[in-house]
């Protein structure tokens, strides 16, 4: 679309907040008409409507249900769920509903640049570190990048912005997919999936269709998890231009068409010229920080995103080389008297607690908080043999006690009943009092925070804290 288009187009905007903000203001430079309307009406909505007001934007607050009159095209904010009235109203009226990331890709090329191609990587869990790690790999490639999505970088800024990317690292949710029909990418990757999300999608069937639609239209390859048949089903069902790839990745030895692991090598079959007999090492296991099965699995779907875009073997190994995490992912937080403490407080659901506790042997689990509607029992029995003790915390602990109680009776089991913030230090000595020199006490709840804490940032922190004091009296 051109300028032009947009002069006195009439767009409604679905939500302030993160995406929503940004693009009523990036519609209403470009000349459209644009209404905002917002379920909430408190004091932080207000400050936001008022800023917005001042630019010439009409905002409606307490108001998100009903279509404004005359409009042409709904751009939404991703949280908003399919089956809000406002989009059965403009489906009634033949209005067009965009999220963020359609808004963007459509707004691509606008200032008369050759847009930057998009690799993207969407999952259950993952997606961010896998991001981070490929924006690492595309840097030390010499090539001008940046992390963007739902990672919490803007793509309207990136898209539209004074700096030219050769390539985007892009973060999809299945929240932003799920508005997105024209998006097509270079190459994109669907890490692993395991049921989350349920109550916006509606079914674990339409949660994979969301995902899915990241590899339609795709130019050069199709990413997926060999070792979960789920997401290769995903690229069979996809729609992709003639000649793309279907490339997996495994954290076995891999064959032809795939990345994988050999003798602590990651190497790749996929992007070498005889890949039925030959294979090119890119990096070391220990070259991925911190080397759990999980995160060697998203270096791998990075590096095999980096490898469709051209990236030599040397830059794959630089930019894992390179990469930090992000805090609470698997974060080794310190040493006391032979016993670590990990924190993962990112761990919010079962498919990340599963994963993290894969990475460990034996484990003192700190677990709990708000089950958000998940089963533990598939989780305990998996964990139940590296399990020297568990320490439960959060609103919902009790499911996983009855989990525990059902398929690991034998693994003591600490419940403390509390849900203060205080609980954190309570449940940090009492690990520590299950511990023996060897394990690891791993915080990683399979749950959300919010019962107690205002996000897993701030468990993750409560967590650190109580471990640093505990190594201040040690000391």
């Amino acid at each position: 679309m051109s300028n032009q288009d947009w002069q006195g187009k009439r767009v409604t905007v679905a939500g302030l907040g993160v995406s929503g903000i940004p693009a009523a203001k990036v519609l209403h430079g470009l000349g459209a008409v644009v209404t905002v309307v917002n379920d909430g009406d408190d004091e932080r909505s207000r400050t936001q409507a008022a800023e917005l007001e001042a630019q010439g934007i009409t905002v409606r607050l307490g108001d998100g249900a009903t279509l404004p009159e005359s409009t042409e095209l709904i751009v939404t904010t991703p949280g908003w769920k399919p089956d809000k009235p406002l989009f059965t109203a403009a489906a009634e009226a033949g209005v067009p509903v965009w999220g963020d990331v359609e808004l963007a890709w459509r707004l691509r090329g606008l200032d008369g640049r050759e847009p930057a191609p998009w690799l993207a990587v969407t999952g259950t869990n993952g997606k961010t570190t896998t991001v981070r790690m490929l924006a690492s790999i595309l840097e030390a490639a010499g090539l001008r990048t940046a992390a963007v999505g739902n990672i919490g970088v803007s793509l309207l800024d990136a898209v539209l912005g004074d700096e030219k990317y050769d390539v985007l690292a892009v973060e999809l949710s299945s929240y932003q997919l799920h508005w997105a029909p024209s998006l097509r990418a270079h190459s994109a990757a669907v890490l692993n999936l395991a049921p989350d999300h349920l109550d916006w999608h509606g079914s674990m069937e339409a949660y994979a269709a969301d995902k899915g639609r990241i590899y339609e239209g795709n130019r050069i390859a199709c990413v997926y998890n060999a070792q979960e048949r789920a997401t290769e089903d995903l690229v069979r069902e996809a729609d992709v231009e003639e000649g793309c790839r279907a490339i997996g990745f495994t954290l076995a030895t891999p064959g032809p068409s795939q990345l994988g692991v050999v003798d602590g090598i990651l190497v790749d079959r996929a992007f070498v010229a005889n890949r039925q007999k030959q294979a090119q090492e890119l990096a070391e296991v220990t070259d991925v920080n911190p080397p759990a099965p999980h995160n060697i699995a998203n270096a791998l779907a990075a590096a095999a995103l980096a490898r469709a875009f051209g990236v030599g073997p040397a830059a794959v190994r630089d930019g894992l080389r390179a990469f930090r995490p992000d805090p609470h992912r698997i974060e080794h937080v310190a040493d006391i008297a032979g016993v670590a403490y990990i924190d993962d407080s990112k761990a919010t659901n079962t498919h990340a607690a599963e994963a993290s506790l894969a990475a460990y042997d034996p484990i003192v689990w700190i677990a709990g908080g708000l089950a958000k509607g998940a089963a533990f029992d598939e989780l305990v029995t998996g964990a139940a043999g590296r399990l020297r003790g568990v320490v439960l915390i959060g609103r919902d602990r009790a499911l996983i006690r009855e989990a525990l109680a059902r398929h690991a009776p034998e693994v003591p089991v600490v419940d403390l009943d509390r849900t203060d913030t205080g609980a954190m230090s309570e449940a940090v000595r009492e690990a520590t009092r299950l511990a023996r020199p060897g394990d690891t006490v791993l915080m990683a709840p399979a749950c959300a925070s919010m019962d107690m804490f205002v996000n897993y940032n701030k468990r993750g922190e409560a967590f650190a804290d109580a471990v640093r004091a505990l190594a201040a009296e040690s000391d």
